[in-house]
């Protein structure tokens, strides 16, 4: 029933808007603008309606049609008159993201709930190109993801992979394995310990951190219904309305404290340094109000931020690698002859990483294959580039691109283009090894896009380097304890779900067997 209200209020909406639109533009008109990139005028009223109605809706199949019958540039209208131009094509996103700059660095206004959740855009993910952006980016980036800084926490990764050695062994000995939870487990006490410090991370505060951050995973897509008519939408679905409302509140009465006993311990040590990130979000001066500090529900929001992203988008992605070792045992096997050779049976340690080149490319391969958003995060013109001095628009490829537009790359698609990879489908790491299609493959995409599983540019995904090491380190260390073997009679299946990120929609089941004695 609350579904078929939803889509009849938003055919209407739609309607109403897309007229009004039409009756302005008439009296308003001056002269022919540059055109949009192409796209069907018939989705401008359906896709909304299936887009904002379901969370899980398969929108890549209007995707490849659209792609397929307008080239690598088009047009689709995810809400009403708001243009999402959609690129698939990597020469194209290397030019718009790399070459473009700061012309196309900003994001589009987002909505309500994200809002809400984002103290109104005042965070590293959706905040607006400018001054402050560049400051909460500069902090994270030059203190605790700068490469010097994170070693300071190998030993939380360390005390992270012996809870998760611990507990893949304990269901073991009785049932088949599900390692999401465990994996979400570990990536959230390393997150909450950087975030809040050592002392903070106790095993409760980790628990009660990650059961509010899942219920937001998991429930955050389903606030899109308020990105149509907020003020009637909320009315509608009061239910989901207090919902989101709850969890906002309950994540500043969770993280808020914390905060503030950070604050407190740094007040009584008058040698304590900036080492986890609320130490420095303590510290920042954004620049604006005369270099004013951070409010506390800014500092919420940002630490509500760094510890959902860090953990969900890296947990999940190492679900599905293992998932891949699961179904291609000849694959795991070689990677764990390789990891035996470079330690010699005991322990990984993250300085052995470097030394294990296959093990890098399983890494690449899953982010290729699986990348945890099949779409960056939208960008948007910032109206540098402007042909016609108006400031409204910027173009690519000829094309209009309104400021408030979105700008959407198709990271999944680019990881699959047949132009670039042979046998796209195909799980072979080997493509990522000496005389592999990707063995100079640049995931920041400065040279060229072939596959950027964290974004290109100006806006590429600040933790990249802590990512890759928490992948690393983790499977390589699933691999060395363990056998990872198909449960009897349940292949791997590989069907997705959308959430915040791309998980599997039934998680990996496995049967494990230790192989050595030795745990970290």
């Amino acid at each position: 029933m609350e579904d078929l209200l939803y889509y009849s209020l938003t055919v209407a909406i739609c309607i109403a808007v897309i007229a009004l639109l039409s009756i302005l533009r008439s009296f308003t008109a001056t002269g022919p603008p540059p055109a949009l990139p192409p796209g069907p005028s018939l989705l401008s009223l359906i896709t909304p309606l299936l887009f904002l109605g379901r969370t899980n809706f398969g929108i890549e199949r209007i995707l490849s049609a659209a792609r397929s019958r307008y080239g690598p540039v088009f047009t689709l209208y995810l809400l009403p008159s708001r243009p999402a131009i959609f690129i698939a094509d990597h020469v194209v996103a290397h030019r718009v993201l790399v070459q473009g700059g700061a012309a196309f660095a900003d994001r589009p206004p987002a909505s309500l709930p994200f809002r809400l959740f984002s103290s109104g855009q005042r965070n590293i993910t959706s905040g607006a190109y400018g001054p402050v952006w560049r400051a909460l980016r500069h902090n994270l980036t030059g203190n605790v993801f700068h490469p010097s800084r994170m070693g300071r926490f190998a030993a939380a990764r360390r005390r992270a992979l012996r809870g998760l050695v611990a507990g893949v062994a304990r269901d073991a000995g009785s049932r088949a394995v599900v390692v999401e939870g465990l994996l979400h487990r570990a990536m959230f006490h390393v997150l909450v310990t950087m975030c809040f410090g050592e002392r903070l991370a106790t095993d409760a505060v980790v628990a009660s951190v990650e059961a509010l951050q899942r219920e937001f995973l998991t429930s955050v897509l389903g606030f899109q219904v308020f990105d149509v008519c907020p003020a009637l939408t909320s009315l509608l679905f009061r239910r989901r309305w207090k919902q989101m409302l709850s969890l906002r509140r309950r994540q500043e009465e969770l993280f808020a404290p914390l905060i503030r006993a950070c604050r407190a311990q740094r007040g009584s040590d008058a040698n304590a340094g900036a080492d986890t990130y609320v130490d420095t979000l303590l510290d920042l001066q954004i620049p604006e109000d005369g270099g004013r500090n951070l409010t506390e529900g800014e500092m919420v929001s940002l630490c509500a931020e760094f510890v959902a992203v860090g953990t969900d988008n890296t947990a999940t992605e190492a679900q599905w690698i293992m998932a891949n070792l699961v179904a291609h045992p000849e694959i795991q096997a070689r990677l764990r002859a390789e990891i035996h050779q470079v330690t010699g049976g005991a322990g990984v340690q993250e300085q052995d990483l470097p030394r294990m080149p296959y093990l890098r490319a399983v890494v690449l391969e899953g982010l290729r294959r699986h990348p945890p958003g099949h779409f960056a995060i939208p960008h948007a013109a910032t109206g540098i580039q402007d042909d016609d001095g108006g400031g409204d628009h910027a173009t690519i490829e000829g094309f209009r691109v309104p400021r408030r537009a979105s700008l959407n790359f198709t990271l999944v698609a680019l990881g699959l283009d047949e132009a670039v990879w042979s046998d796209p489908l195909r799980f072979r790491p080997e493509r990522f090894l000496p005389g592999g299609e990707g063995a100079d493959v640049d995931l920041t995409g400065a040279k060229e896009v072939k596959m950027i599983p964290f974004g290109a540019g100006r806006r590429i995904c600040p933790g990249m380097a802590l990512a890759l090491l928490h992948l690393e380190f983790f499977v390589a260390s699933l691999v060395a304890e363990f056998e990872w073997l198909q449960v009897p009679g349940e292949p791997v299946e590989f069907a997705e779900k959308q959430e915040l990120s791309v998980v599997m929609r039934r998680p990996l089941r496995a049967t494990v067997v230790r192989c050595t004695r030795n745990a970290n």
